[in-house]
């Protein structure tokens, strides 16, 4: 007797978030890993600062501040997990201001120690957390810096040093940037990438989390072949010693030139932020300049501005930011 023909599964729809690990996480991943589709968060992996710094040049191990974040922010792990995962404990203060080290930190440097094979420390990080079939990728699975060219031809080493100018003059733009030893992309990565259906780049400063995530040989080989449409999220604030003075299309270009592609949309706050409230938010962050000016011309078929900011605040809205993304995936 034939029984009635099963239904095939419905295929999920795969999203790739690349950039930093400090907003992409909250706003991105924790919200997507909640819905019917496969998520798929790639960081770079160029962090020398901080506990991951330390466990990076004691060690010999990959930095794993960024990806340690995206691994949080995708996993369906009880609280008790999340809480140990983000733990931090011990006295050391480094020089970024960072106090203690993380047991995430810890915990992936130790599983590198042991294995030597940074598959297997995913593999075990992925069961602890469980992330189900989502997944959090590093860019390269090298050790290698990100290198900055200043205007004047100084040359600027280290993430850290580029996110929080201490030994260089922040009001002097960034020429270009580079990866110093060159370094191949993680095959898993770049397959990701090719496999995608929708790309989402950023939020997070553009030359030392964004960026580096693009160097690595074969990432923007991939980006340009994927047929993903590509969203960049904008940043709204302009940080000295990476973005004062740009305008929204200047950072999308920016974004665009080291993709080596094009993008397809670029999603952006375009309502005035509140003086107070920028005032007070800078007085915390002195390194914000003030915010991106937005161009008066920008073309609506690929520049899409909404109010996509938390009320009374200056921050992304992670509800408003899903929804405007699914508009536009859905409308392509």
């Amino acid at each position: 007797m034939i029984g009635p023909k099963k239904a095939e599964p419905v295929k999920k729809m795969k999203i790739v978030c690349i950039g930093g690990g400090t907003q992409i996480p909250p706003l991105l991943l924790d919200n997507l890993r909640r819905r019917p589709v496969e998520v798929v968060g790639i960081t770079s992996m160029v962090d020398c600062g901080g506990s991951g710094g330390y466990m990076r040049a004691k060690f010999n191990v990959l930095p794993a501040s960024d990806i340690r974040r995206h691994i949080l922010g995708l996993s369906n792990a009880p609280q008790w997990k999340k809480n140990l995962w983000k733990f931090r404990f011990g006295e050391e203060v480094f020089e970024d201001g960072h106090k203690g080290q993380v047991f995430a930190n810890a915990f992936m440097a130790g599983l590198e120690n042991a294995f030597g094979d940074y598959r297997k420390v995913l593999r075990f990080a992925y069961e602890f957390m469980e992330l189900g079939g989502n997944r959090a990728l590093p860019a390269t699975v090298a050790q290698t810096h990100i290198i900055a060219e200043l205007e004047n031809g100084e040359i600027v080493k280290g993430e850290a040093e580029i996110d929080v100018p201490r030994d260089h003059d922040s009001h002097l733009k960034i020429k270009k940037v580079y990866l110093e030893p060159a370094v191949s992309a993680f095959p898993e990565a770049r397959k990701a990438i090719l496999e995608a259906d929708a790309i989402i780049i950023g939020p997070g400063d553009l030359y030392s989390s964004i960026v580096p995530c693009f160097l690595p040989a074969g990432i923007a080989a991939a980006l340009k072949k994927t047929k993903a449409k590509k969203i960049l999220i904008s940043n709204s604030l302009a940080k000295m010693g990476e973005t004062q003075d740009f305008s929204i299309a200047e950072f999308a270009g920016e974004i665009e030139k080291y993709m080596g592609t094009n993008l397809d949309y670029v999603l952006y706050h375009n309502l005035p932020l509140d003086r107070k409230l920028l005032s007070a938010f800078q007085s915390e962050c002195p390194q914000i300049s003030g915010a991106l000016k937005i161009d008066g011309a920008l073309p609506p078929d690929k520049f899409v501005g909404c109010d996509i900011y938390q009320k009374g605040k200056i921050a992304f809205d992670s509800k408003k930011i899903i929804r405007e993304i699914f508009k536009l995936i859905r409308f392509t």
